[in-house]
């Protein structure tokens, strides 16, 4: 059911879409003209009449205009542009016309169908979408008939009796590949007009060539053949205004065919259920435009973020890796080297925590493990406590959420540097040394590290791979430089005990407890910052129905935590900054990039069936281009193998349809007031730290000297040192520090 009104809303732009496509003719249309055929099949009286043909009621009869009657005949529109303006020239010289309209075009400019109505026109057929029907079946020819009398009914109010063929001119020109069409066409009650007088206005020959056309020798009545759409028709307004006021004073009346034959009106109004489902297509037709205008402006906003996003990303990371690899880059005036609390909240993780807990005790750095077990039912409390590991410690509690359990290991922590990490994640042994190290700079309070995706072997763990590496760690870079870093992931992460007490711990507001952490130590003044070298290898989630549960749950909170610090917008200081910076670039990249970006895979659909394919093939995979090179790159500053990359045009595909149904779903939760609750993923417990780890590159770590010489592991044995004096961020010129909360404000 979850899935459900996402699909909805999805199934419903794509429905509009197609609709879209399908009024324009951009699928159905079929431009092949018959040449001319032998017409010895034809009647000679049709051949030989005039160009009104009727073969209703199994009779073959011919008529002409009487003499001094001219019946201008318009086809192919309504146009929005032309038609207006031959309307106006009609009734400037009361003349009354008939216009040969299309389904396709009545149906996106229903107003000037009924202007033409109310005004004593007559409208006729024209076919849906202009085919040959010669080439067509049946079928295909009564689809064409009873669809533009839908658009007629919806756009007036009437149905008509009046049949034009497209691509037929003169009755002389009736062929026997035309000839069963007309005669079909009578049997569906239609009386089929053609013209004995082309005024060839098409060709555009100019106004003094149209009035000579159009004009009849004698006397004569006649059927004039003009067009109001289909291309600039600037001269045959011209002509109009130029041949009815001359013909007029010769004595000629211009009337519309029922008028000019003296028979019953050819338009007749429709009541009832017919009448209601010709509005309903109008209404429709008209929907799926407005939808489709929408959907365009937001693909160009997708575009403009993608674009504006890889280009940040490739412009700011490349100088966060220039900056952290230079050899005189430093934190601080010495490296860190004092001890550090690891927090490790645990529900029900026996496949992992094993794991987890081992790696902590190859590790570089001086620690201390705190698991926080939080209820858990399948005995991750006793694994641990039975590993009998030094420097290790067990708190139970009743289940109580992450955050609470976060909290309960940050009481009992000794050390004033606390680096958390997920239960189901492994540490590499230089992993909290590396994340440490930027706490020598006193104003940074919290680091984000660099998880990766640790079971990447499956499609869905390769395209979760693609995603860390691209769209998290390059992410983090760009943050970094535009200091305004809006998660420290769970994975991987350290803080300041005295910067997380200055904001009240970690808190339950929301379901995104790390991004809310990380928004609020910036708010208080606190610098977050990215250490790359400090990887951390994670446990993905190994099926679509998982991966949905996780995703679900980070939109979700993402979207609680960016409404819960809204007020940073019109904040002052480092809060005002961190919302006027990094709220709007969260916000845009974050909710609302995700929301539109299935855009360019509709568009794609959309192009690739209704057209230009080629064009629409040839953007698509400019897009997927731009996409591979900033992910090339991200790979590159990770030190990560590319063949993964090979999944990535299939990743753009269905992966953003499932993050976009993810997202939507997230809104949907939010605007209904509906509440969701904490998912466990199943974890298997396959996540090892790899074999062999990348050696960080000289001056990498941002301290001191560059990596320790000494590749022995450093356990922290014996008693632990006690905890060190907390600092508050250092005060910049211009600013004081407030010796409680360690607010940083704006001060002489």
């Amino acid at each position: 059911m979850r899935l459900l009104l996402p699909l909805l809303v999805l199934l419903a732009m794509m429905a509009m879409l197609m609709l879209r496509g399908y009024v324009h003719s951009e699928i159905l249309a079929d431009y092949r003209v018959r040449p001319e055929a032998a017409t010895d099949k034809v009647p000679q009286s049709i051949l030989e009449g005039g160009p009104v043909i009727d073969t209703r009621d199994g009779h073959t009869t011919s008529l002409r205009v009487p003499d001094h009657r001219l019946v201008l005949t318009f086809d192919d529109g309504p146009d929005p542009t032309w038609t207006p303006k031959v309307l106006d020239v009609l009734k400037k010289y009361h003349a009354h016309a008939v216009f040969f309209v299309t389904g396709t075009m009545t149906s996106q400019h229903p107003g000037l169908v009924r202007r033409m109505v109310a005004e004593g026109h007559e409208v006729g057929l024209h076919t849906f979408d202009h085919p040959d029907l010669s080439y067509q079946s049946k079928r295909r020819i009564d689809w064409e008939l009873s669809q533009s009398q839908l658009a007629l009914t919806g756009a007036a109010g009437i149905r008509s009796s009046l049949f034009r063929p497209p691509y037929c001119s003169f009755a002389d020109a009736m062929d026997n590949a035309s000839w069963p069409v007309t005669k079909y066409i009578g049997t569906r009650g239609y009386l089929t007009v053609v013209n004995d007088t082309d005024s060839e206005d098409w060709k555009r020959p100019g106004v003094g060539q149209i009035v000579r056309r159009a004009t009849p020798q004698g006397g004569k009545g006649a059927i004039v053949l003009m067009h109001d759409a289909g291309g600039d028709r600037r001269q045959t307004v011209e002509a109009l205004d130029e041949l009815l006021p001359r013909l007029q004073a010769e004595g000629y009346r211009f009337q519309n065919l029922s008028e000019a034959l003296h028979t019953p009106g050819a338009n007749t109004p429709v009541t009832g259920a017919n009448l209601w489902q010709g509005k309903a297509w109008i209404f429709l037709v008209r929907v799926s435009d407005d939808v489709t205008d929408g959907l365009v402006v937001g693909l160009v906003v997708i575009g403009v973020l993608v674009l504006t996003r890889f280009g940040l990303m490739l412009l700011l990371s490349g100088a966060h890796a220039r900056r952290v690899r230079r050899e005189d880059f430093r934190w601080g005036p010495a490296p860190v080297t004092e001890p550090v609390s690891v927090l490790v909240p645990a529900y029900n993780e026996a496949a992992c925590i094993e794991k987890t807990v081992r790696s902590l005790m190859a590790s570089e750095h001086p620690i201390e493990v705190v698991v926080v077990d939080d209820g858990s039912g399948d005995g991750t409390a006793r694994i641990v406590e039975d590993l009998g590991l030094p420097n290790v410690r067990v708190e139970r509690q009743p289940n109580a959420g992450k955050s609470a359990a976060l909290n309960r290991g940050l009481a009992v922590a000794r050390h004033d540097l606390v680096v958390m990490m997920d239960g189901d994640t492994v540490f590499e042994p230089s992993t909290v040394r590396e994340l440490v190290q930027p706490f020598a700079n006193p104003r940074v309070g919290a680091v984000a590290g660099n998880a990766k995706v640790g079971n990447k072997d499956s499609l869905i763990g390769a395209w979760q791979h693609i995603e860390y590496v691209m769209g998290f760690n390059l992410d983090r870079r760009m943050y970094d430089i535009l200091r305004c870093m809006p998660t420290v992931p769970g994975a991987v992460g350290a803080f300041r005990r005295s910067a997380l007490e200055g904001v009240g711990g970690m808190s339950d507001d929301t379901l995104a407890e790390d991004t809310d952490i990380t928004m609020a130590l910036q708010r208080d003044g606190w610098r977050v910052v990215y250490a790359e070298n400090a990887r951390a290898w994670t446990e993905a989630p190994q099926s679509v129905e998982q991966l949905w549960s996780q995703r679900y749950r980070w939109s979700y909170g993402t979207m609680q935590a960016i409404w819960k610090h809204r007020r940073a917008l019109v904040d002052k200081g480092p809060s005002g900054r961190f919302g006027r910076v990094g709220l709007p670039l969260v916000s845009l990249f974050t909710v609302v990039a995700p929301l539109l970006a299935p855009l360019i895979d509709v568009f794609l659909l959309y192009g690739v069936v209704f057209g230009p394919t080629q064009k629409t093939l040839v953007a698509w995979l400019g897009v997927l281009a731009v996409q591979a090179a900033c992910a090339a790159y991200a790979f590159r500053l990770d030190r990560e193998k590319t063949t993964h990359l090979i999944s990535l045009p299939l990743q753009q595909i269905l992966y953003r349809q499932l993050m976009y149904v993810v997202l939507l779903q997230s809104w949907i939760t939010a605007l209904t007031g509906g509440r969701l609750r904490w998912q466990k993923l199943r974890r298997t417990g396959v996540v090892e730290v790899p074999a062999a780890v990348p050696r960080q590159q000289p001056g990498g770590a941002g301290v001191i000297g560059g990596p320790s010489d000494d590749d022995t592991p450093v356990h922290g044995g014996g008693d632990l040192a006690p905890a060190p004096t907390r600092v508050r961020p250092a005060a910049e010129p211009g600013v004081h520090v407030r010796a409680r909360s360690g607010r940083v404000e704006a001060g002489p």
